[in-house]
Order: structure tokens, then sequence, then C-alpha cells
């Protein structure tokens, strides 16, 4: 058998992870009693393992997420959170991505707000597509920062080709009008087309009235609550009852 040459093919073909796995098949006597069909098969599974792993590092990489370690299994259904199991099994099968819906979560302060957010961006990520994690205070800064360099229009343009956007923690600080216009700017681009999680400590009820300016607002709300999922997270901080660097949340 020409294993040289073979594997000089396959490393040529950037199928790195297949020369690999045929070098562990030709090293493993009890693979041998193999159908040629299952040996080969393995092989595809490893080369498609390999690529899908850095498809989802590099997107992961990308999203930039404020908890890297959020994940949909790790997600904390304490009875005192009134988190229902079967809304995030729905989300975490990203139909509302495909379908260009939001996600809204709304909490106090350290009920795990940020980790649903990023679990659910962590999720999406999976399934392959493009996350982008942001608090809104600092993305409101960088917006200001792209119109004075004259990049606002390509910032702008690089938010809309990103299928779920993250929104952290917004509604912290008085609203200024800059920010209302950008804000309707952002979903104006994305509505229909993508899908946008904001996280905040107000509830929606509340949000016509803080955004201030009637015609904004209602042009802000409507291309983001209408078609939107809410949770409403509640109980006390989870930095109170468990250690800072511990990975389970929600």
């Amino acid at each position: 058998m020409l294993t040289g040459p073979t594997l000089e093919k396959l490393a040529a073909l950037k199928l790195d992870a297949m020369a690999a796995a045929w070098t562990t098949q030709q090293q493993d006597a009890t693979l041998s009693s193999l159908a040629f069909d299952e040996r080969f098969g393995l092989l595809v599974d490893a080369e498609w393992l390999a690529r899908e792993n850095r498809r989802l590092s590099r997107a992961l990489q990308e999203a930039k997420l404020k908890l890297s370690q959020a994940s949909v299994e790790a997600i904390d259904y304490s009875a005192r959170r009134g988190l229902e199991r079967a809304m995030i099994r729905q989300l975490a099968t990203c139909r509302w991505v495909q379908e260009h819906q939001n996600v809204l979560v709304v909490g106090a302060a350290g009920v795990g707000k940020s980790f649903l957010a990023c679990a659910l961006a962590h999720q999406a990520c999976r399934k392959g597509y493009r996350a982008l994690y942001r608090r809104a205070p600092r993305l409101f800064q960088e917006l200001g920062l792209a119109r004075a360099d004259g990049t606002y229009i390509r910032v702008l343009a690089k938010l809309a080709r990103i299928d779920v956007l993250v929104l952290d923690d917004w509604g912290l600080t008085p609203v200024q009008d800059q920010e209302r216009r950008d804000l309707l700017e952002i979903l104006e681009d994305r509505y229909g087309t993508r899908s946008t999680i904001i996280t905040s400590q107000l509830p929606p009820s509340v949000w016509y009235e803080y955004l201030g300016n009637p015609t904004l607002a209602d042009a802000i709300l409507d291309r983001l609550v209408h078609n939107a999922h809410r949770i409403e997270l509640k109980g006390e901080s989870m930095r109170k009852t468990r250690p800072a660097d511990d990975s389970k949340g929600g």
C-alpha cells in the first residue's frame, strides 16, 4: 500500500484530520475487520468534526462573548429564577434565529441576564450562525467614535451582517438622543433579516417612557418588541450565591 504518497495527497488537499484518522486506522488491527464503507465513513467523520471545531472556534472568537463558558447546558433552572426549560429548549433549536426574531432578557442586577444571552449566542454559533456581543454603553461609544472618524456607515454595515447581535446592559443610564437614533439605525438594518438579544434591568413595559422621544420610541419598539421572545429572570443576585469563577449560571 502506497501510504506515503496517499498521505502527501491528503495533506495537499488540506485533509489533515482525515490523514491522521487514516494513519490511526492503519495502526489499529481491530479496524481491519470493518467494511470499506464503515472505515471510509470514520475518515469523513474525523475530517468533518475537525472542521466544525475550527469553524466554531473562529465563530466564538469573532463573537467576543463576555462569558465564554456560557452554554445552554450550563443554565441554572432553579425554581427561584422562574426560567422555563421548555422555552430554553425551543430557543436552543435556533429557529428564532432562522425566523429573524428577537429575545429580550430582563431582570434585576446579577440574576444571570448576561450569562443567558451569551449562552443563546453560543448556541447560535454552534448551529452555524455568526454572533457578536457588545455592552450597549460601549457600543454607543464605538458608534460615536466611528461617526467622528468617518467609519460610521461601515460599522453599521458590519452590525447588519451579524446573525445574532447581543446588546447587553441596555438602559443602565439615561438615554441620549444620538443613542436613540443609533439604536433605530441598527434595528432598522436588522429588522426582518437578523436577530437581536437585548438584556436590561428595565421591564419592556417602561421602555417607551425610558426612550422619551415618542416618534423614535414607536419606531424602535415596533422593530424590537413585537416579534420577540421575552424572558424575565427572578430571584436574588447570583453573584451573592456562588463563587465568582463558577461556570454554572444562566
